[in-house]
Order: C-alpha cells, then sequence, then structure tokens
C-alpha cells in the first residue's frame, strides 16, 4: 500500500466488486445519488478535455500563459480574462466543449432509474443528451456573476432547454444538478478564479446551492464515478454538496493514482472506497440492471 492510502480503510478487488454490489439496490431506489465527474467522459472516445489539467493545456494552446497559470485551468482561465475579455473565455470554453460526447451505458442506466437527483461535474452535455428520452425532468446550473448584472448563483432550464424557476424545479422528477456549469444548453460555465472566488466566499453558508439540492440530498447517501480530488476546489465543492446528507458515502476510486491529499480527503469525510477501476465498476453496475 502506497503512503497516499495509508490513511484508507482499503479493500481487496473481491471484497471491492461486494461492496459496490450492496450499494446497487439502494442506488436503484433512489437513496443514493450520482455525482459524475470528467473520469466518465474519459471513457468516451470524445476529444473534449477530461481533466482540469487537459482544459488548462487547451487554454495554453490558444492563449500564452504565466507561469502560475500553466497546468492550473482556474488560474489560466482568468489570466485570459484579465488579460482578454470574459467573452473570450467564454468562447474558448465553447471551443473546448463544442464536440458533443455521446451517453454512455451508464448515463443511460441512470436516465432509467427516475432518480430524483444526478449531480454533473464536468462541462459537457453527455448526461442532459441521455436524459432527453424523458420530459419530467429539469437541469440547475451554476453560472457565473460576471457582467450579467443579477444576484443570482444558477439558472433553471427545462427538458426542452428553455430557462424556468425554482416553482418549476419543485415539480421535476428528476433534476440534473451541474454546479460548475455546462456548454449545454446556454454555455453557462463557472471557470475563473474571480468565478469561484465569490462562490466560496459564501459557500459555506450554502447560499450559492440551489433549494432543490438542498431538499433532495437531505437523507441520501453520495456515489462518486469518475471524480478525483487532488485539488482544494473539488474538495470544497464535494464537501458542500453533501452538507446535510447521509453520513455514508461511497467513491469508485483508483488507488494507484490517488494522491496523499485525496486519501486524506477521503478519510476525513468518511467516504468508503470501492478501490476498482472504473470501467470495471461500470459494468458490476450495469450487470445488476
Amino acid at each position: 500500500m502506497s503512503m497516499s492510502t495509508q490513511a484508507l480503510d482499503l479493500v481487496d478487488t473481491v471484497d471491492a466488486e461486494r461492496l459496490l454490489a450492496g450499494i446497487i439496490a439502494p442506488l436503484r431506489a433512489g437513496e443514493i445519488v450520482p455525482y459524475l465527474g470528467p473520469g466518465l467522459v474519459e471513457l468516451s472516445t470524445t476529444k473534449i478535455p477530461t481533466t482540469p489539467e487537459a482544459l488548462a493545456a487547451f487554454f495554453s494552446t490558444k492563449v500564452a500563459l504565466p507561469r502560475r497559470a500553466k497546468g492550473n485551468a482556474w488560474a489560466a482561465a482568468q489570466h485570459i480574462e484579465s488579460m482578454k475579455h470574459r467573452s473570450t473565455v467564454t468562447a474558448l470554453m465553447r471551443e473546448a466543449f463544442g464536440s458533443a460526447v455521446e451517453p454512455g451505458p451508464l448515463h443511460h442506466y441512470l436516465v432509467s432509474l427516475n432518480l430524483p437527483m444526478i449531480v454533473d461535474t464536468w462541462y459537457d452535455g453527455a448526461m442532459r443528451a441521455a436524459l432527453a428520452s424523458r420530459t419530467d425532468w429539469g437541469e440547475i446550473q451554476g453560472i457565473t456573476r460576471a457582467g450579467i448584472g443579477e444576484d443570482r448563483w444558477y439558472r433553471y432550464y427545462d427538458s426542452q432547454g428553455k430557462e424556468a424557476d425554482r416553482i418549476a424545479a419543485e415539480g421535476w422528477k428528476t433534476v440534473l444538478y451541474k454546479p460548475h456549469g455546462s456548454i449545454s444548453p446556454a454555455a453557462n460555465f463557472l471557470i475563473s478564479d474571480a468565478d469561484y472566488v465569490e462562490v466560496l466566499t459564501e459557500i459555506d453558508i450554502q447560499t450559492p446551492i440551489p433549494d432543490a439540492v438542498k431538499d433532495r440530498r437531505t437523507g441520501r447517501s453520495f456515489l462518486f464515478i469518475g471524480c478525483r480530488f487532488n485539488d482544494q476546489l473539488l474538495r470544497t465543492y464535494a464537501r458542500q454538496i453533501m452538507k446535510r446528507s447521509s453520513a455514508k458515502h461511497y467513491v469508485i476510486i483508483d488507488p494507484d493514482t490517488l494522491s496523499r491529499n485525496e486519501a486524506w480527503f477521503l478519510a476525513t469525510q468518511g467516504l468508503t472506497p470501492i478501490a476498482l477501476p472504473l470501467a470495471r465498476a461500470i459494468e458490476l453496475i450495469l450487470g445488476a440492471a
């Protein structure tokens, strides 16, 4: 066991598969909220960036970045916004995520469960595309407040992509929550340091978290799929979205790539690690359907 995983109670592969099998029934019953990360998109054949580091690398091919911004998507976006304009950042994000991501088998499986909520933390539109077969759902996206002149932290969109409101969201069978925004349907992006400074000043008191999310997480666990926590920002969001939910959560991890900070985060937040390759974990979930 590496130093980074010593803080975690990891089990062998057989027991990890048994552990995952044991939570599929509550997942299907809506007692567990899927929390999707870019690792899920990485399993597709997409050309879009599938990590914050890859997004930072994309920015560096478009704009010369200072050393402090290289490898850091949030700092890179902030530099571009400061040196050029917010519209340039949005245009580059549209370009980076302009290729449609085909929904995978897990996306479609989650749609079939009619879950109360799905959290999706990357900027692609695959989960929305999978949900297009239904009309009883809607999406809530985090938005930048740069230049909008409004005291809003998020926007609501119905299944057709039309802007909706809080009252409509209360009636949705499934809420798709995109806390960092998305390419679809309206290209809302939280991406620059300035975007996150505003959110992080309020997130501890939960103001940027929509009421529909607060309501639907109550009493429920989370299952993190394709997520990394190797950045303080990602850890903060996960912690705040989990707040006041169940005390029991699960995360599919690759122990060979787990950093010390990630291991510490999982241990201190009480996240039960399921140490399986992501593709194998998805295979098991689908096989139990």
